[in-house]
């Protein structure tokens, strides 16, 4: 029987309704670096898988004892090249083997990295992002996984006069990873400046509400959070973890939580290039089947996907549930179906379901602060404090907190941005997130916190009624699944709710016409069934009153998607104004008008 770690909480009434949480446990002592991490595990597991990719019909997989070899010697190979805490490396490319060596022997060094998503390089009309980035970072060295296939990116008249290194397939003025591992030079001075101040690597915000921003991520955030987790999760320790992952590495959460958890607790990186997209789903079945996990981290979608496929595939069943200890969602709520699915096909094939949770945090918080790591009864609870983090409740309007947040993993500032970065804490030194949350159960605050929102995502209806657009989309998700791939909740200074679909493949094939309802009508009676069942006796201020299913998907070249794959909310109503005014105007045959709202509901 696995055992969890009690969910005691302090809490202290600072006035004003102000509420301050804590753990009631204490921060386990923490290594100053990451590389501390790996000469541990490379002394005493060194034959143990820590990376590994897919190579033909198998892996390749590289050993600690490997990864500490190959690891110093691009060391030596960025400090004969002149590379120290002022010169960051941008990487282009997206998870690899090679990736995961040349980012911790640039922290071995304390070089800083950043790296960026991928599809700023590969997509033609995205690259004024990647360029956007390159001029703020100032990079002295770029790296790509394939000279080739990044060749249009290297090439960018902003990548002039940088030092450009990939791992195959090097051009003119390209050096490869190989040249890099033979330029030795003594790092033990460089290696001994690095501690827990040493700015590790630089992420890029989504930019959905702004440009990107630099999130400055030191050594010591990363170390901490490791220490924290390993306090909430004491089965990290027990055995060394396992995880097949395609989450993006310059997203915090691929990057930093789940990497560095493998490295702390000594456990190995399946790299899986697969992700919850058609044409790619099929490579995360096939990886999974091949290489179970003992945890398993995903968006909702993913767990969706992998659900339905698990249904008809008894083998990738046995081999993602036989040594699962935690599966992990995040970016949405689990819906109830997908999560009740999931325990029983785990007992299916196991005697004990795997913890099934979630936690919260941002990229400025490297990442989590709350955690859900006591079994929780449903979907959407993201749990409580984690040890050595001071969460501050600032009351918004009823049930509902502003949350901020104190500790030793938040973020000193963003770079070469002071005004942001003052903008960004409060007079206490509290972080100000802009999430807004309530609480499970106000008489037991064990029970932890539930999303409610991003503040900044909320608007008013020319009634001055606010509406709690991200709250509602995440209900929305639910309610419409599987038709909904995302939804817009619209309707700022207007007297209703509206909504814009972004369709699954097989609601748009659905399609009859462009930019609207035109469903068949069995399509259209069970999408104004979920919507009508959703409103049930709602107020005006969560009610949906009009809907419109957009036929052209959010591009990413034109803004409307981020880095993250979230959208742009601000940047698609901005470039869609035309069928916002659809959506909103007089009765349009392709809007779906839904029933009134009862003249009893209050808003």
């Amino acid at each position: 029987m696995t055992e969890y770690m009690t969910h005691d909480v302090v809490r202290e009434n600072a006035g004003d309704g102000v509420i301050l949480l804590r753990s009631a446990h204490e921060l386990p002592a923490v290594v100053d670096r990451t590389s501390d991490w790996l000469h541990r595990w490379a002394k005493e597991t060194p034959h143990a898988v820590f990376l590994a990719e897919r190579n033909g019909p198998g892996w390749r997989e590289v050993s600690y004892a490997e990864a500490l070899d190959q690891v110093r010697a691009l060391a030596a190979g960025l400090v004969a090249r002149g590379m120290g805490p002022d010169t960051p490396i941008l990487i282009i490319s997206g998870n690899s083997v090679n990736h995961g060596l040349l980012s911790l022997a640039a922290q071995y060094v304390g070089v800083p990295t950043v790296p960026v998503a991928e599809q700023y390089a590969l997509i033609p009309g995205a690259q004024a992002q990647l360029g956007f980035i390159t001029g703020l970072i100032d990079p002295a060295m770029v790296y790509a996984e394939d000279g080739e296939v990044y060749g249009a990116a290297l090439a960018m008249e902003e990548m002039a006069g940088r030092q450009l290194v990939v791992a195959r397939n090097a051009g003119a003025g390209m050096a490869s990873l190989d040249e890099l591992m033979r330029d030795g030079a003594d790092i033990a001075e460089a290696a001994a400046r690095v501690g827990p101040d040493t700015v590790a690597k630089i992420l890029m915000t989504s930019g959905s509400t702004s440009s990107p921003k630099g999130v400055i991520t030191t050594q010591r955030m990363m170390c901490v959070n490791q220490a924290q987790y390993g306090r909430a999760l004491p089965f990290l320790a027990e055995r060394p973890p396992r995880i097949v992952d395609w989450l993006p590495w310059n997203h915090v959460f691929g990057g930093s939580s789940n990497f560095n958890q493998m490295l702390a607790f000594g456990g190995a990186i399946y790299i899986d290039a697969g992700k919850p997209a058609p044409a790619l789903i099929g490579k995360s079945f096939e990886n999974n089947a091949l290489m179970g996990g003992t945890i398993a981290y995903n968006v909702p979608v993913g767990y969706t996907q992998l659900r339905n496929e698990m249904l008809q595939n008894e083998a990738l069943k046995r081999s993602f549930f036989a040594d699962l200890d935690m599966l992990f969602y995040a970016g949405a709520s689990l819906a109830p179906d997908v999560w009740n699915d999931l325990q029983e096909m785990a007992l299916e094939v196991r005697d004990e379901a795997p913890l099934i949770t979630t936690s919260w945090g941002l990229t400025e918080t490297a990442p989590a602060c709350l955690f859900q790591h006591f079994p929780a009864d449903r979907p959407g609870i993201l749990g409580v404090p984690l040890a050595g983090v001071e969460v501050k409740l600032v009351p918004e309007v009823g049930d509902r907190y502003e949350v901020r947040v104190r500790g030793p993993n938040i973020f000193p500032g963003y770079f070469r941005d002071p005004e942001r970065t003052k903008e960004a804490f409060d007079e206490e030194g509290f972080f100000c997130t802009g999430d807004a949350m309530t609480l499970v159960d106000r008489r037991d605050i064990s029970r932890g916190l539930r999303f409610d929102g991003r503040i900044s995502e909320d608007f008013k209806l020319d009634s001055g009624i606010w509406v709690r657009a991200a709250a509602m989309r995440l209900e929305l998700l639910v309610a419409l699944a599987p038709l909904a791939q995302d939804v817009i909740v619209t309707g700022e200074g207007h007297n209703e709710v509206g909504l814009m679909i972004v369709p699954t493949p097989a609601l748009a094939s659905d399609l009859e016409e462009a930019d609207g309802t035109f469903l068949p009508a069995d399509r259209a009676a069970d999408l104004r069934k979920r919507l009508d069942a959703y409103n049930g006796d709602k107020g005006s201020s969560a009610r949906i009153a009009r809907v419109l299913i957009l036929s052209q998907p959010p591009s990413m070249a034109e803004g409307e998607i981020t880095a993250k794959g979230n959208l742009n909310f601000r940047r698609i109503l901005g470039r869609r104004a035309a069928l916002l005014e659809r959506l909103h105007g007089p009765d349009d045959p392709a809007v779906l008008q839904l029933a009134p709202m009862n003249v009893q509901n209050s808003a």
